[in-house]
């Protein structure tokens, strides 16, 4: 990338509308760049790692996401009040929210993501399937518009045939999908879905498509800029996924060649001029046992496993958005992008593979995080950390690089053996088991991978207690982070909480927060 001065941009301070290992991410490219972070916390999040390593946060509101990370009023406000000029808002929460993106714009702020206009014609899922049917992508079979009512639900169940996909219209990141395959399931399915995709967008609709079974599911990634460049940088494998959650992302695609390849980007890359989109953005498709392919959706937003991307094409998407908020031109042309080597990218996250990946809480009490050639780890963790509820279970991206996929898979195995985290049941016995499987060591896989071979694992599993064996280096670990933690308590006795009436900043004063307190 081209050193370019951040002097004259229209933006020096940028509010993150988000948290976790995403926050972080952002906080990081801003720094690069010479821009000042803001961040943003709940009653969750009060010690958060993203608001230890920001430039400045800010209080927002309850734990709860629609008090808080979902509160667009009080977003706005403590953007204007801290003074930024722009909002990134990172990934889940706000991003896809044409809403939002309209909140700031009329209070001058600067949105790094795609426009409104795009938000409107991407975001909502079935406006986005027309779309794509009228740019000439291949769609999968199913409706154009979200279900009415439980008796339209149901004719259009007849007319496309079992097994079909609820959706939720305004949904993203495997929230609100449901597979139906026998008739009986498909009203409990529909307010299922319905209520998950209320409570996760705030949206409460839902669409039918018809199942395509096996699949492969393959995204590709692109970024366009305000000078009329758009750009692909390959494809995604995302096919491990449990319940439409993606666990594991590679790229390149196992299956991918260069005929697939070509038809796969141009498709996109037809869609996303014909929208007029700018900034990051992913184009999902399904693909079936005979190598055609079928549009999915966009995410109109930065993706959880961008970083298997950056691995393999050199180029750093967060700050690329940046740029292309700030009106520049993109660093990079097609003609310069090169895909390189093979990354995967295995997402931990709090839940527990051996209970059915139940969600879990508690206190990170012993940590450590794996290192050495080509590893890279984004993540929110330290020891001490309380694990929320409240919020997405995920609590680390753990991504590799490789000369090959051999070479990739050989790095995330030993880089797996290193990372330990004890307090929090969390996915890594998963992505090691996944990390020797034939079928995952072949390529041979699809979207039903998870309920075939894990589930075939758990039903043939001897049923003895399972004890979690420590090695002296993990105790050593946790009692080292005992003693941290105890020496973080009485650190926080002794800090002061700044408050300015009902305005909290963070309480991270011995982290460089000079300038904060200057302010009051």
């Amino acid at each position: 990338m081209d050193i370019v001065s951040v002097a004259d941009w229209p933006f020096q301070k940028v509010l993150i509308a988000n948290r976790g290992e995403i926050a972080l991410r952002i906080i990081r490219a801003c720094r690069e760049l010479g821009l000042r972070s803001v961040a943003v916390y709940s009653d969750a999040d009060r010690n958060a790692l993203h608001v230890r390593q920001a430039d400045e946060a800010w209080y927002i509101g309850p734990a709860q996401a629609t008090q808080s990370y979902l509160n667009i009023t009080t977003l706005i406000d403590v953007a204007r009040r801290a003074g930024a000029q722009a909002v990134h808002p990172g990934y889940g929460f706000l991003a896809e929210n044409a809403d939002f993106v309209r909140a700031c714009q009329q209070a001058g702020l600067i949105f790094v993501g795609p426009p409104a206009e795009a938000q409107l014609a991407m975001g909502e899922k079935t406006a986005a399937r027309r779309t794509a049917q009228a740019a000439g992508v291949p769609i999968v079979p199913g409706a154009m518009s979200d279900v009415e009512d439980d008796a339209q639900a149901v004719e259009m169940a007849e007319r496309l045939g079992l097994p079909i996909m609820l959706k939720a219209a305004a949904g993203g990141g495997g929230k609100g999908i449901r597979f139906v395959r026998e008739s009986k399931e498909l009203l409990p399915a529909l307010r299922t879905a319905r209520s998950e995709a209320r409570s996760a967008f705030g949206d409460g609709r839902v669409y039918l498509e018809k199942a395509i079974t096996p699949a492969r599911h393959i995204e590709v990634q692109f970024i366009a800029d305000t000078h009329g460049n758009v750009v692909h940088l390959g494809e995604r494998e995302c096919s491990i996924q449990r319940r439409h959650q993606k666990l594991i992302e590679e790229s390149p695609s196992p299956i991918m060649d260069a005929a697939l390849r070509e038809r796969m980007t141009t498709a996109t890359l037809n869609l996303v001029r014909s929208i007029r989109y700018v900034n990051a953005g992913t184009a999902e498709f399904l693909v079936g046992p005979d190598r055609n392919f079928y549009f999915l959706e966009v995410n109109a937003r930065i993706q959880v496993e961008h970083p298997v991307t950056e691995w393999c094409t050199g180029v750093d998407l967060v700050q690329e958005q940046l740029r292309v908020a700030a009106g520049l031109p993109l660093s990079f042309t097609q003609e310069q992008i090169e895909l390189r080597g093979a990354a995967i990218e295995c997402r931990i996250s709090a839940e527990d593979p051996e209970n059915n990946f139940l969600p879990a809480t508690g206190t990170i009490v012993a940590l450590q995080e794996p290192s050495g050639p080509d590893v890279r780890m984004d993540s929110s963790l330290y020891p001490g950390l309380q694990v929320p509820l409240f919020y997405d279970p995920l609590l680390s991206k753990l991504i590799v690089w490789g000369k090959d996929r051999a070479q990739a898979i050989a790095r995330m195995r030993r880089a797996l053996a290193e990372y330990q985290i004890v307090g929090v049941h969390n996915t890594l016995p998963f992505a090691r088991w996944l990390m020797e499987h034939p079928r995952f060591l072949s390529g041979d896989f699809s979207t039903d991978f998870i309920a075939e071979e894990w589930g075939a694992r758990q039903r043939h599993s001897e049923e003895e207690p399972q004890h979690e064996e420590l090695d002296l280096a993990q105790v050593a670990a946790l009692v080292g982070s005992l003693l941290m933690h105890e020496q973080m308590q009485e650190e926080k006795s002794h800090r002061r909480i700044i408050t300015n009436g009902n305005e909290e900043k963070s309480r991270w004063r011995d982290a460089g927060r000079a300038d904060i307190l200057r302010r009051l």
